[in-house]
C-alpha cells in the first residue's frame, strides 16, 4: 500500500464568517500597497483628489465621479496585480503570451489613470470660478495638505525605517487631517482621506512585522 503523500499545495482555511472574509480582504489590500508601487502612487494619487475635494464646494455629481474614478483605479490595479500573481504561478519561466497578458492588464490600469486625471482637469477647469473666489480656502489645504501627502508617501515608502519614525508620521498626518476636516468642504472626501491615510498607517505596520520576521533571533 503506497504511503499517503501529503499535497502539494495546501489552501488556506476558507473563512467562517463575514467578518474573516473582511480580514483577508483587507489583507490583500495591504499586501497590494506594500509590494505593488503603482499602487502606492494611486494612494496618493486619492490623497490630492481627497485634498481638492474636501478644499472647493463641489455639485454632488462631481464628487460623485471623483470618488468612482479614484476607487476605480485602486480596484484595477488590484486585479492587475492578482492577475500577475496568478500568471506568475501558471507559468515558471518565461513566455511571451503571459508577458502580454501582464502588459495588457497594465494597459487597462494606465487607460483608467489617464481617464481620470482627464475627468479631474476637467472639474477644476469647470469649477474655475469657484477656485479662483476661494483662493484663501485652497492656499489652506495646500499648506496643511501637502505634509499630509508627504506623511502618507513616506509611511508607505518602501525604505527600512525605524518604528518611532513611522509612529510620529502617522500621528502627523492624524493631527494635519483633523485639522483639515474641521473646515472642509466635503465629510465624505475627508472621510476617504482618513481612510487611504489608514491604509497609508497599515502598510508601514504590515513592513515592520515583515522585517522582524526575517531578522535573526
Amino acid at each position: 500500500m503506497l504511503p499517503d503523500v501529503p499535497p502539494l499545495f495546501q489552501p488556506e482555511k476558507p473563512p467562517t464568517n463575514f467578518l474573516q472574509s473582511v480580514g483577508y480582504a483587507w489583507s490583500g489590500l495591504i499586501h497590494t500597497v506594500v509590494h505593488q508601487r503603482n499602487m502606492r502612487m494611486h494612494i496618493i494619487a486619492g490623497l490630492l483628489v481627497s485634498l481638492v475635494g474636501s478644499g472647493i464646494p463641489l455639485g454632488l455629481a462631481e464628487k460623485v465621479t471623483l470618488i468612482f474614478c479614484v476607487l476605480l483605479v485602486l480596484f484595477a490595479e488590484m486585479l492587475n496585480s492578482a492577475l500577475e500573481q496568478l500568471v506568475d504561478l501558471a507559468v515558471q519561466q518565461f513566455d511571451e503570451k503571459a508577458k502580454l497578458t501582464k502588459d495588457i492588464a497594465a494597459a487597462g490600469v494606465l487607460v483608467l489613470a489617464i481617464g481620470t486625471t482627464v475627468i479631474f482637469a476637467a472639474v477644476i477647469v469647470h469649477n474655475a470660478h469657484t477656485v479662483t473666489s476661494n483662493l484663501p480656502a485652497v492656499q489652506r489645504q495646500v499648506l496643511w495638505g501637502v505634509p499630509l501627502v508627504c506623511c502618507g508617501g513616506a509611511l508607505m515608502h518602501e525604505a527600512r525605517k525605524p518604528a518611532w519614525l513611522d509612529g510620529l508620521l502617522a500621528l502627523c498626518a492624524l493631527g494635519l487631517w483633523s485639522a483639515i476636516a474641521s473646515w472642509s468642504e466635503s465629510q465624505v472626501f475627508a472621510a476617504m482621506m482618513l481612510g487611504l491615510l489608514v491604509v497609508c498607517a497599515a502598510a508601514a505596520l504590515r513592513r515592520h512585522q515583515a522585517q522582524k520576521k526575517q531578522s535573526p533571533a
